[in-house]
């Protein structure tokens, strides 16, 4: 089987295409033929050997994937070859195949398509974890979310609206917006032209969004928690638009407002049957039609460095998958 390789840290053009033996499972495993696997920006920071957990080299990159039961290890009961299936893993989606314990993976649900349902797990499953869990996001509550366009910017524009908030969209150009419309956002906001706390006054009457959803970071966050609500929490996400902030504490004390860490990952690793109720409410929601993963462009797993730099670049709009 062919897998893209990381065997040292760089930029996507290091990435190597390897010939692989076919894999096989052990014990409480399984072994998964990848018909998509998702593209996501802790992606192009793990091969650089900047994200929170660095794995050994060399390694296959790409944490999220949607496909086919090829194999299945001694005792696993829950999964059978033939069976479509959607998982999360640290490493190894972006390759045909994919080895993962049954704990990562999920059935997928009946109808969705391979290319939703590798764009559903990490984007969707971190907007839930961060508004529903983190954020206790009520209904009526105002939600502001940054990078409102990007993949968890739009999970989080549709969950909040099946949360039953009043959601804004933040993002940086007339056409990103007009995606951000097209999924639900109620109010939008170019924080690339004019004042941004001055618009986000306006678009809340002054009071200021209860929630952000922050996985841009870098000089948008401070504007955005002055501006926040009393008992407003700021959801860290993550630093997509560049540098990890600072800010003054003083903020939130005169707010009395939360800065609330949100790590998805280490989520559906410890609160495993959280996260599979979680992914559960998900599916269901799409089943319904409240949820409308956008897959805007599609790559061959030649060209994997490619998805990777349009990551990088924030070119994306939404999500992109791999399809080995």
């Amino acid at each position: 089987m062919k897998a893209v390789r990381c065997t040292a840290w760089g930029p996507p053009e290091s990435l190597v295409m390897e010939d692989m033996p076919d894999l096989l499972p052990g014990a409480g495993e399984v072994v998964v033929d990848v018909r998509a696997a998702g593209v996501n920006f802790p992606d192009v920071l793990t091969i650089q050997g900047k994200y929170q957990m660095r794995p050994p080299l060399p390694f296959t990159p790409g944490n999220e994937f949607a496909g086919v039961v090829r194999a299945v290890g001694a005792g696993v009961t829950a999964f059978a070859p033939g069976q479509h299936v959607i998982g999360f893993t640290r490493t190894g989606a972006f390759a045909e195949q994919a080895l993962a314990p049954v704990g990562a993976l999920l059935p997928m649900p009946t109808g969705m398509d391979f290319d939703v349902a590798a764009a559903l797990t990490l984007t969707y499953g971190t907007a839930y974890h961060a508004l529903a869990d983190r954020g206790a996001v009520q209904p009526g509550e105002t939600i502001l979310v940054l990078g409102a366009s990007g993949g968890v910017g739009l999970a989080a524009i549709e969950v909040g609206k099946a949360l039953g908030a009043r959601v804004i969209a933040a993002a940086s150009s007339d056409d990103k917006l007009a995606v951000c419309a097209a999924h639900g956002a109620d109010a939008l906001i170019d924080y690339d032209r004019g004042d941004f706390r001055e618009a986000i006054r306006a678009a809340t009457d002054g009071r200021g969004p209860d929630i952000i959803v922050d996985p841009v970071g870098d000089k948008y966050s401070e504007p955005a928690l002055r501006s926040i609500a009393w008992r407003g929490r700021h959801l860290v996400i993550g630093f997509a638009a560049g540098s990890i902030p600072t800010v003054p504490w003083n903020l939130m004390l005169l707010k009395g407002a939360s800065v609330v860490g949100v790590f998805w990952g280490d989520f559906t690793r410890k609160e495993n049957d959280a996260h599979r109720a979680a992914m559960a409410q998900l599916a269901a929601w799409h089943g319904q039609g409240k949820l409308r993963p956008l897959v805007s462009k599609r790559y061959a797993l030649a060209d994997t460095a490619q998805a990777l730099n349009d990551m990088a670049a924030r070119k994306v709009i939404g999500k992109v998958v791999i399809t080995p």
